[in-house]
């Protein structure tokens, strides 16, 4: 079985969005963003699918040094906490970022207060959270496995073409992984192209997914893309 971001569909309407993927797959991760925000879970109900959440990223940053912006960031994320709550699903948050590489000390200190303030969020609310690994993009935080102690306990998602960016999938592999984003890119831009048509190696990939036993989410740029992903990988699965 294989999941699927509606980062695919990201310039239609949800429920169209929902209704076309819901003839490919059971499991569907919400990018709530863009047209696919979610003010609350009602969206959802009409369709009898397993969901995730990818918590919004645009303006949103939980290690600002800005403390409105940082305590704003987790009010963002602690409402999609709650959606979540609503529909059973886990959630899938990014790091945030600093401005200056000067300020990275500071910023670490408040990505570390606002993981503390949203494990609290989850735990109330019984969800399951997991911050995700960021691709090559100057000042986010985990980019590499020797940043992940700033995980501070909560589970690890792996974005595969993230970490292929920065030359450090292998690595990534031998963690625990709870949560799994699949798509593709050339080692230099973070594309999201359908699986295959990049440079990544993705047997030793499958392999970690088999040994997790987790569900992996497809996360390319079109819906072709996915149904091509999920062949390739369906055919990588069989050996």
């Amino acid at each position: 079985m294989f999941g699927v971001s509606t980062f695919c569909l990201h310039h239609e309407p949800l429920a169209g969005a929902l209704h076309q993927l819901s003839k490919i797959t059971r499991y569907v991760e919400i990018m709530d963003d863009g047209l696919h925000f979610l003010e609350d879970a009602t969206p959802l109900a009409s369709f009898s699918l397993h969901y995730t959440l990818h918590a919004p990223v645009r303006g949103v940053n939980i290690a600002s040094l800005l403390e409105p912006i940082r305590r704003a960031s987790v009010e963002v994320t602690g409402q999609c906490f709650e959606v979540a709550a609503d529909v059973g699903a886990s959630v899938i948050i990014h790091p945030g970022y600093f401005a200056w590489e000067e300020d990275r000390p500071r910023a670490e200190l408040q990505l570390k207060r606002s993981i503390h303030d949203m494990t609290h969020m989850a735990e109330d609310l019984g969800v399951n959270y997991f911050i995700e690994n960021m691709g090559n993009w100057n000042y986010f935080f985990l980019k590499c496995p020797d940043e992940m102690d700033l995980l501070g306990g909560v589970g690890f998602a792996l974005d595969v073409g993230h970490a292929h960016l920065n030359h450090c999938l292998p690595a990534f592999l031998e963690y625990p992984i709870k949560h799994i984003h699949i798509h593709d890119n050339d080692g230099k831009e973070d594309t999201h192209m359908p699986v295959g048509t990049g440079t990544i190696d993705f047997t030793p990939v499958m392999k970690a997914v088999e040994r997790e036993k987790i569900i992996p989410v497809i996360e390319v740029d079109t819906l072709e893309g996915v149904v091509e992903s999920i062949r390739v990988l369906e055919k990588i699965s069989r050996g």
